[in-house]
């Protein structure tokens, strides 16, 4: 058991947690406005960066898997198709950073277009509706965009030309034949039922591999498409990623 001295001693040396002091004047409510717009525009610029980071890293692996699968005629195509995989995961994982880069962009957005721009164009029948959605979004932030509908986007921005510059790559490539011997008997493809042939990995016949690559850059064409362009903070402009 402590003495009385030993409870008073151990209670002056606990720390004294003050309640939080919230803004009282228009002056406070601005320097607490400015910082937290500072603070938000900071973690989207952190997740824009791992953004470009990802699309780097998949120019990157398309660059390096091209250069070696048409530098010599007896590449394996199949080098094209490992491209393809690798440049989908990477789109995964663009997609993801976008989910979260999209939610401080859409509060940078929020406090832009209803406050900052009130103070320098104000217009008629802005409400304070907003500064309550912000203060829902702090409380439970949540993704503003499925994993479907990211994959859409950054498709459409960049990821839909690397996927079409493989798929020439690939159909040239498998237009000619592979020779492991001497690469000055390669020749054009003459016929639909060699090129098929000629499009077989290992085991897997050629038929097989043309009608996966036909499912999966009609799902490409799908997924590009389905998505309107003007929706959330894309409806205000082309300038948004």
């Amino acid at each position: 058991m402590l003495s009385t001295n030993d409870q008073r001693a151990t209670s002056a040396s606990t720390p004294t947690i003050a309640p939080p002091v919230f803004p009282s004047t228009s002056t406070e409510f601005i320097t607490v406005m400015a910082h937290y717009h500072r603070a938000e525009i900071a973690r989207m610029a952190g997740w824009r960066d791992r953004i470009d980071r990802t699309t780097n890293w998949a120019i990157t692996v398309v660059a390096a898997m091209l250069s070696l699968s048409l530098s010599t005629p007896t590449a394996h195509h199949g080098v094209l198709l490992f491209a393809m995989i690798l440049v989908l995961l990477l789109l995964v994982i663009e997609a993801r950073r976008y989910r979260f880069f999209d939610v401080y962009r859409n509060r940078v957005r929020r406090i832009e277009r209803n406050y900052f721009a009130q103070i320098f164009s104000p217009e008629e029948g802005t409400t304070d509706d907003w500064i309550f959605r912000l203060g829902d979004d702090l409380r439970k932030p949540l993704f503003l965009i499925g994993s479907s509908q990211a994959i859409s986007r950054r498709l459409r921005r960049n990821y839909c030309w690397m996927f079409l510059i493989l798929l020439l790559a690939w159909l040239v490539k498998t237009t000619f034949i592979r020779m492991q011997e001497s690469a000055a008997e390669a020749h054009l493809v003459t016929s639909v039922g060699e090129w098929v042939r000629n499009a077989a990995v290992g085991p897997v016949p050629g038929w097989a591999v043309v009608v996966s690559i036909v499912i999966f850059y009609s799902w490409i064409l799908y997924a590009s498409l389905r998505q309107p362009k003007g929706e959330g903070e894309l409806a205000f402009g082309n300038v948004h990623v």
